[in-house]
């Protein structure tokens, strides 16, 4: 099994952990769970850097430096190939936007901070995921974290003159702290907990774990017999098991961490990890992990993901292309750098560094519009056609007047309500005329809500609050229009390759999901109760849903300009009914019960078979489900009536 320290079970361990990721990305049915195959490299890598950082240290042979090279010599020529390769097809491929943001993806791969960066633009199961080229970055990065921090905290232990024992007390020490931090960040702050490294420790240290136990333990033949297939079926259930929706990183990734654990003390070569198929796929498993992403997100890009001749052609490039980049790229440079001098090892690794960040970074900074079609500049600038206050407005502390001095009616709600709001003002009869604006994103306007995040629970709590007052002591007269985006609270829009509906964003009792009998009497009780007391102090209007396009408009449009294609968005009526059947039905009831007034944008937005995101290769949304400036232009005719009895106070 092992010639000169190589493992071909680990080998074999590795292809199917490639397996399962690349599988699971192309939307192969059964591999719902195939994400597990990331921390199964996490376990591995770290059993590989304890063999070789404890192992040197206990011969006095450990160099740090040695130690960095031979990782960067391991990890950046194959990298910076691929994220290269990658914004060079973006020139051809992306928007400016777009090429930026890859520009900004390219950078932060390049410097292994790639998971920070996700982080700030969470999460990793959503739809958007897939437009992010270099998403599958993260790990590399939670690993090099990893590399830089754990010789160092090894060779300090070894300094203090910490044994066998004392190594493996603080491995599982540090293993206890960071699996229940990811525990407890898993159901409080899940995309902390999936991105960052102290909360992904513990896997990496599970690996360290096991490569000490092997020092002084071996199982006997029916034991490790035991041991493999325990462990290969806790990775296999996982991945046929779990799913998008499941609470990750959490208790559940225990199964696949251990499995593998299992499997590394097993030390067995059997057909499932010797194969020659599965030696073939390990030993190429780093670069095809590299390069099946930016081809996922190809797919995507193009809208092909149902159509299984794209997918396929997106499986056997994963495997061309990664077995290219590793005959040509991985071994060659890895022998070349190897017979270098240290310094100039340092310098040709450096200097590939500085050439692709520095490349992203001018990318990220210019996406260099010149090189597309002048037709395309309007269309870039669609997405950023929204409310100019937003920043300035949509906040649950901002009191915000639109128009002139007199308020003519008080407009309430979420980011819906603010990318509305100008086409209220819009409809006052006179330049005087004004409305005064409340609104926080994603704070729906219902008495007794509750939100699962605390800041997110803070601000809405306060804007409903403090509107509470204002209302009370406004006069009676003027008239209030709420305007949210109701439905998505209730039933959070799929996310892509999810199994199931997402939970709600708010809830009463307790959190139930959106398909809950229980929780959906708790709203339409809640929501009645809100607005019929509303009512009773002064005229209410609610809006009807906006229509929720399938896709980011103005970026669809772009991209369909871009490969010279005329292709306009839209959203069948029968499929708005759908959705939003629910809110309509509360809607209505609110209006015969209360007498509050119902404005319905379809007429507007709408024909008789379809709503439109965009027309004629203009959008009328900035992403898939807000309204741009001259697409909410189209809604002004609705709000007119209003004014013809509100009445005029002085701000």
């Amino acid at each position: 099994m092992a010639q000169n320290g190589f493992r071909s079970d680990i080998n074999g361990l590795r292809a199917w952990a490639v397996v399962a990721v690349v599988l699971y990305h192309f939307f192969i049915p059964g591999f719902g769970g195939g994400f597990v195959g990331v921390d199964v490299f996490f376990v591995i890598s770290g059993f590989l850097m304890a063999g070789i950082v404890v192992g040197k240290l206990q011969c006095g042979q450990f160099n740090l430096a040695d130690f960095y090279l031979a990782r960067a010599r391991r990890i950046l020529p194959a990298l910076l190939v691929m994220v290269a390769t990658v914004l060079l097809a973006g020139w051809w491929l992306l928007t400016p936007s777009d090429y930026q943001v890859l520009g900004r993806h390219a950078r932060e791969s390049v410097l292994f901070t790639a998971n920070v960066q996700y982080l700030s633009e969470s999460g990793y199961f959503d739809a958007v995921s897939h437009e992010k080229w270099l998403l599958h970055t993260w790990s590399l990065a939670v690993e090099w974290q990893f590399y830089f921090l754990y010789p160092l905290g090894l060779s300090l232990l070894h300094r203090l003159g910490a044994g066998w024992r004392g190594l493996l007390t603080v491995h599982v020490a540090a293993l206890m702290f960071s699996l229940g931090l990811c525990i407890w960040w898993t159901l409080s702050q899940p995309d902390r907990a999936f991105y960052l490294l102290i909360p992904r420790a513990w896997e990496l240290l599970v690996g360290g774990c096991v490569f000490l136990v092997a020092q002084r333990w071996s199982p006997s033949a029916l034991l490790a017999r035991t041991l493999e297939l325990a462990g290969l079926s806790a990775i296999a259930l996982s991945v046929v098991l779990l799913d998008a929706d499941s609470a990750w990183p959490g208790a559940w990734a225990l199964a696949p961490t251990f499995g593998t654990a299992a499997v590394l003390l097993a030390r067995r070569e059997t057909s499932w990890t010797g194969s020659r198929l599965a030696q073939w796929l390990g030993a190429r498993s780093y670069s095809i992990y590299l390069w099946h992403w930016p081809l996922v997100a190809g797919v995507v890009y193009f809208d092909r993901q149902q159509l299984w001749w794209w997918v396929a052609a997106g499986l056997l490039l994963s495997l061309l292309l990664g077995g290219l980049s590793y005959r040509l790229v991985e071994v060659p440079s890895r022998r070349w750098l190897t017979t270098r001098l240290r310094w100039v090892e340092l310098g040709w690794l450096l200097l590939g560094l500085l050439v692709v960040a520095l490349s992203a970074q001018a990318v990220r900074r210019s996406g260099f519009p010149e090189r597309l079609p002048d037709a395309l500049a309007d269309i870039e600038s669609q997405r950023h056609d929204k409310n100019p206050r937003q920043n300035e407005c949509l906040r649950a502390g901002a009191q915000c007047a639109y128009g002139g001095g007199q308020v003519r009616a008080f407009v309430v709600g979420d980011s819906h309500a603010d990318a509305i709001v100008t086409a209220v003002a819009a409809a006052l009869p006179r330049a005087e005329d004004g409305l005064y604006f409340r609104g926080e994103s994603a704070c729906l306007f219902v008495e007794g809500a509750r939100w699962a995040g605390r800041e997110r629970r803070e601000d809405c709590e306060r804007l409903l609050f403090e509107v509470r007052q204002e209302l009370a002591e406004a006069d009676p007269e003027l008239p209030l229009i709420l305007i949210n985006r109701t439905s998505n609270y209730l039933f959070p829009q799929a996310r892509r390759g999810a199994a199931g509906q997402a939970m709600p964003s708010i809830f009463f009792s307790e959190r139930r999901s959106g398909s809950d009998p229980l929780f959906l009497a708790e709203f339409r009780q809640h929501y009645l109760d809100t607005v019929c007391k509303l009512a009773r102090q002064r005229p209410v209007y609610l809006l009807r849903p906006v229509p929720e396009m399938p896709v980011h408009v103005p970026k669809a449009v772009g991209r369909a300009t871009m490969r010279g294609l005329a292709s306009d968005v839209s959203l069948s009526r029968e499929q708005y009914h759908e959705r939003h059947a629910f809110i309509w039905a509360v809607q209505d009831e609110a209006a015969s019960q209360c007498g509050v007034h119902v404005l319905d944008p379809l007429p507007y937005l709408c024909d008789g078979r379809f709503c439109y995101g965009s027309v004629e290769g203009v959008s009328r949304y900035v992403d898939a489900d807000h309204l741009s400036e001259r697409g909410n232009r189209l809604l002004t005719p609705l709000f007119a009536p209003i004014f013809s009895r509100a009445r005029e106070v002085d701000l």
